[in-house]
């Protein structure tokens, strides 16, 4: 079966009953797990994001955020290799970092360039 790339965000903050000792921990038993993953070609590198933010909307409007929940935001990405959704899935549930509070998203990249004609994230609800 052939292999995909898919974006994986990582959401959310740590949990704030935990004890900080913990988390790192699990910080540093991500990144064994991440270079592992990436020696083994199951991930591709990804960064963290810094809190500095710009949304640009309409009319080139630039506003400061984020705007979404805590649990909305978005503290990193990278890129998991795999087979199918459901088996990138499964490797984003090694992540040691999920046991204090982070979620992980998991989407297919798609290849195709954007067409409006095309159902996709953008369309919307009037359109379908």
């Amino acid at each position: 079966m052939p292999l995909n790339d898919y974006l994986l965000l990582s959401r959310g903050q740590w949990d704030p009953d935990a004890r900080p000792e913990e988390v790192q921990r699990a910080i540093d038993a991500f990144y064994v797990w991440y270079e592992q993953g990436l020696a083994q070609g199951r991930l591709k590198p990804g960064s963290r994001l810094e809190p500095g933010v710009r949304v640009v909307g309409r009319g080139g409007v630039v506003t400061d955020g984020p705007f979404a929940e805590t649990k909305e935001w978005v503290g990193g990405y990278w890129f998991i290799v795999a087979e199918s959704l459901d088996q990138a899935a499964a490797i984003a549930a090694e992540n040691p970092c999920l046991q204090f509070g982070l979620t992980m998203e998991i989407r297919p990249l798609e290849a195709a360039r954007a067409d409006v004609r095309v159902l996709a994230n953008e369309t919307p609800a009037t359109w379908r």
